[in-house]
C-alpha cells in the first residue's frame, strides 16, 4: 500500500470544515448522527452498494479514500479485497477509523493529509474515492485535480446537486453561517461543472447514481424506510429522480484506459 510522502500542504484552518471535524465529540458521534436510524442505514447501504458497483475491485487493486473520515468507504473497499489507504485532515476522525479497522481486522493505512495537496506520487493508486467531501472543501476544484492526479484508472466522487432540494438547505445553512451559526455551510454543484472539471484532468464520467428526490432531512423526519422507498420509487417512476435526484455519485475513468 502506498504511504504518504512529503508534499506541500495548503490548509485553510479558518474554514469551518477543519474545526468542525477536529472536534472529538463530532468524531465520536459522526456515524450515529449520519447513519443512525432507518434512513441513515438506507444511506449507508446504498453508498456501499454503489461504491462496490462503481469500484470494480479485483485482486491487488490499490485504492485511496480521500477525506476518509471514520473510514466507512475505506472499510468497504478493504472488505472487497482492495489494498486501501485512507487520508483525512482530522486526526480525531482518523482515530475513530483506525479503531474500526482494528475491530474489523482490516489492514488499512490511515494517515493525516489535506485533500488540497495529497502526499502521493502521480497515478499512485488504481482508484481514488472521495465521498461527502467536495461539498465541504474550501477549494473543490483543486481537490478534484489532486484526486485525479493520484488515480491511475478511475475516481469516484459524490456531491449534492444544484438542481435538487438540497440547494434550499445549502442556501439556508450558508445564510445562517453568515450570522455566526456553527453549521456545515456546504455547497451544491452543477453536474456540468463537475464533469468539466474532471474532463480538464483527463477523466470522463461513465456512470452516475442519484439517490433521493426529496431532502434527506425530510426522510429522516418521516423515520420510515418503507415509506421513504415507496415515495422515492413513485417519484422515480415519474422521471423526477433523473432530474432532481441528490446526492449524485459519479464514476469517472481516465481517458484512454479500459
Amino acid at each position: 500500500m502506498s504511504r504518504p510522502t512529503p508534499r506541500a500542504s495548503s490548509t485553510h484552518p479558518a474554514h469551518y470544515s477543519y474545526a468542525f471535524y477536529a472536534d472529538p465529540a463530532m468524531a465520536s458521534q459522526f456515524d450515529a448522527a449520519r447513519f443512525g436510524g432507518p434512513i441513515g442505514e438506507l444511506l449507508a447501504e446504498t453508498q456501499a452498494r454503489v461504491l462496490m458497483e462503481f469500484a470494480q475491485i479485483t485482486p491487488g487493486t490499490t485504492a485511496l479514500d480521500v477525506g476518509t473520515g471514520t473510514g466507512r468507504a475505506a472499510l468497504t473497499l478493504a472488505a472487497a479485497g482492495a489494498r486501501v489507504t485512507g487520508v483525512d485532515a482530522s486526526g480525531e476522525m482518523l482515530s475513530v477509523a483506525r479503531e474500526r479497522a482494528l475491530r474489523q481486522r482490516h489492514q488499512i493505512v490511515f494517515a493525516p493529509a489535506d485533500a488540497h495537496a495529497l502526499p502521493f506520487h502521480d497515478r499512485a493508486f488504481d482508484l481514488a474515492v472521495s465521498l461527502r467531501v467536495l461539498m465541504h472543501t474550501p477549494d473543490w476544484r483543486r481537490c478534484v485535480g489532486e484526486i485525479c492526479r493520484v488515480a491511475r484508472r478511475s475516481v469516484i466522487l459524490d456531491y449534492p446537486a444544484l438542481a435538487s432540494a438540497a440547494a434550499f438547505q445549502a442556501a439556508a445553512r450558508r445564510t445562517a453561517s453568515v450570522f455566526g451559526a456553527r453549521v456545515e455551510a456546504y455547497r451544491v454543484f452543477r453536474d456540468r461543472a463537475v464533469r468539466q472539471e474532471l474532463a480538464r484532468h483527463g477523466f470522463e464520467v461513465r456512470r452516475t447514481h442519484r439517490q433521493f428526490v426529496l431532502p434527506i432531512a425530510l426522510h429522516k423526519r418521516l423515520g420510515s424506510r418503507r415509506l421513504t422507498e415507496t415515495i422515492e420509487n413513485a417519484l422515480g417512476s415519474l422521471g423526477l429522480l433523473n432530474l432532481l435526484g441528490s446526492p449524485v455519485t459519479v464514476l469517472a475513468v481516465r481517458c484512454g484506459s479500459s
